[in-house]
């Protein structure tokens, strides 16, 4: 997928952020495939929650390294909690196997970038 501009902003860099959009974007397509009974439930938080982890990398990253790593704990709390919603949707059969673990690794990469990201900024 390419979002690039000429018009540029330093956030934009971070593997972690870019990673986090393209996970945003694979969430939002997967709950347009949810029945219609889950709109304002399961599809509505596994959506904010996905798009909420690159929000908060964006938010954050133009303050001091203390608030933006605040920020980065939300965006690891937003990373966590749609682990749960990718949970429910397969629990509930609206993503099958293949897409659970995809998602999953997704998530498990984008933590431990934030979390790696984190350090970093502590180390400074």
């Amino acid at each position: 997928m390419e979002f690039k501009s000429q018009y540029h902003f330093s956030f934009e860099n971070l593997i972690v952020y870019q990673k986090a959009i393209l996970f945003g974007e694979e969430v939002n397509k997967l709950v347009d495939t949810f029945p219609k009974k889950e709109m304002f439930r399961l599809s509505s938080q596994f959506s904010r929650a996905a798009d909420s982890i690159a929000a908060n990398i964006s938010e954050g990253s133009a303050s001091t390294d203390a608030n933006f790593n605040r920020y980065l704990k939300m965006a690891w709390d937003s990373s966590h909690e749609c682990v749960t919603w990718n949970t429910k949707a397969y629990l509930r059969k609206y993503i099958n196997k293949e897409q659970f673990e995809k998602n999953r690794a997704m998530l498990t990469e984008i933590g431990k970038m934030i979390s790696s990201l984190s350090k970093k900024l502590k180390n400074n």
